[in-house]
């Protein structure tokens, strides 16, 4: 069940992601056409500033997440019931909060933007609506958390299918027909209100003892639990979001925020493919944390170095991909004048193979409930982090944001991640972890060597045709260095018996139908 669970999972996540993908591109392509660099980058940086307050919900989603797997492999419906509705009202005040927080924020806002020849009446009213989205998506979206606990994600990302459907394809006639941003934000807040009532329906139709008055309050000693955990969660996200969040607000605030709109549009590409492989981690961390409280510490150290192995994999194709392709696809699909130079796309692309490769261990370190043990951590990672990356701003540039990021990425890479997960989950010293890493960068420095090289030396006279060459680069080069480095490896087969077993599999289909 839980390897059906898992796959389900994966593949509904790998389609919402591919659609979610291709429809940000068109939609992207035509919002820069239609409106330009400057609400681009106020897009960017609103959506920054409601990341960080975000913050304010503390990681209560995820801490209840987590007490919620036992209850539910024990089918305790009463301890679930309770929970859920401790959850309704968290978010409840969590909602309050983040409308008060923003409302505080907004006589700031032209410091905050900087120079741009957008008014401040249409800054404040886009901030609104930006304010009134997120604000929703407080309300209703806590019932989502029974169907992540029953390792049922594909529901959801069902729904978010449709949701992601109808919303680019309005938003972009919007773009096309009016140029109404304010229009464009507003129908957003309203498929973000149907989204969430339709998985309050289905969480409700199928699992109806949620329904019930009769609800318990939830034990004292399992609040405490929680309160823990969201202290050690609390100061995560506020490192995460220091950490990953606050480049469009130093880019805006030293260079401008024709920069943020520059750089937003590699960060749509990198983000995609981060979401991407991220989604694929998230649609297995319910199946991780199921499994961590019922198998074997041994049981669990060998998924792990199989998730592992496939992450750096994962890496190592994403980051040669940027490298290689990113020029080219710019140049066609918002314009050669919105290219960057070679120097920041490097940063850029090693900043991206370090972020990617925490996947792993950080998706079992979440699904173990490890929140509160590293919770010094984030703190010294945001002091840093800011402090490297207005520095290395001043001496480098735009590159010198990335780099900052990079240093701080470290802390936890080489250090407190594995530390922590393979003492305390795996009951194993981490030196094994060190040793697969560097033969992993090791890889992925020649792979990207290797392509970059060929790519430069093959030019086609032909925009799209250069961009499918690079792409067939990136896809060819990388596994042919892993096949040749890791065919050996216990890792690799297991994969390479995988996907021998999926093609046996369509064998036989194809036979029973002749």
């Amino acid at each position: 069940m839980r390897k059906n669970n898992a796959f389900k999972n994966m593949i509904s996540a790998l389609i919402v992601h591919f659609l979610s993908m291709g429809l940000g591109f068109i939609s992207q392509a035509i919002f820069v056409r239609t409106l330009g660099t400057e609400y681009l980058g106020i897009n960017g940086l609103f959506n920054n500033i409601f990341s960080m307050l975000s913050v304010v919900e503390l990681g209560i989603g995820s801490a209840i997440i987590y007490n919620l797997y036992k209850p539910v492999a024990k089918n305790d419906n009463e301890q679930i019931k309770s929970l859920m509705q401790f959850y309704k009202k968290c978010y409840r005040a969590i909602a309050i909060i983040i409308f008060l927080l923003s409302i505080l924020l907004i006589p700031f806002l032209t410091v905050i933007v900087g120079k741009t020849t957008i008014s401040n009446k249409t800054i404040i009213i886009i901030y609104l609506l930006f304010m009134i989205d997120i604000v929703c998506s407080y309300l209703l979206t806590y019932k989502r958390s029974i169907l992540y606990a029953n390792q049922k994600n594909y529901i959801i990302d069902i729904v978010h299918i449709f949701y992601l459907f109808f919303l680019n394809s309005i938003q972009i006639l919007i773009l096309l027909n009016s140029k109404n941003y304010l229009f464009y934000l507003s129908f957003k807040i309203l498929m973000r209100l149907l989204e969430n009532l339709i998985l309050t329906f289905i969480a409700n139709k199928k699992y109806p003892y949620l329904m019930d008055k009769q609800i318990y309050k939830i034990e004292k000693s399992l609040v405490n639990n929680i309160i823990k955990k969201v202290k050690g969660l609390f100061i995560h996200k506020i490192g995460v979001f220091l950490v990953a969040g606050t480049d469009n607000l130093i880019i805006s605030t030293f260079l401008g925020v024709n920069y943020v709109g520059l750089y937003s549009n590699y960060f749509m590409i990198i983000n995609s493919l981060n979401t991407l492989i991220g989604q694929i981690f998230a649609s297995l961390k319910s199946s991780v944390g199921n499994l961590i409280v019922t198998s074997s510490k041994d049981k669990v150290y060998d998924i792990y170095k199989k998730m592992q192995f496939l992450n750096f994999w994962l890496a190592m194709i994403s980051s040669v991909g940027i490298f290689v392709v990113m020029e080219s696809f710019i140049k066609v699909w918002v314009g050669e004048q919105y290219i960057l130079s070679k120097y920041v796309l490097l940063v850029l692309t090693i900043n991206n193979y370090v972020y990617i490769t925490k996947l792993c261990i950080s998706s079992f370190k979440e699904a173990a409930g490890i929140f509160y043990e590293d919770r010094i951590v984030p703190i010294i990672e945001s002091v840093v982090n800011i402090s490297l990356s207005i520095v290395f701003l001043k001496l480098f540039g735009l590159a010198g944001v990335f780099m900052g990021t990079i240093m701080t990425y470290l802390i936890t890479h080489v250090y407190t991640y594995p530390k922590i997960v393979y003492k305390k989950i795996f009951d194993k010293k981490y030196g094994q972890y060190f040793k697969d890493i560097y033969i992993y960068i090791f890889t992925t420095i020649i792979a990207c060597f290797i392509t970059y090289i060929i790519s430069i030396n093959i030019v086609f006279n032909n925009d799209l045709i250069q961009i499918l060459f690079n792409v067939l680069l990136t896809l060819i080069i990388p596994n042919i260095l892993v096949v040749l480095i890791f065919h050996n490896k216990e890792e690799f087969n297991y994969y390479l018996d995988m996907l021998r077993n999926i093609i046996r599999k369509f064998k036989k289909i194809n036979r029973k139908k002749k």
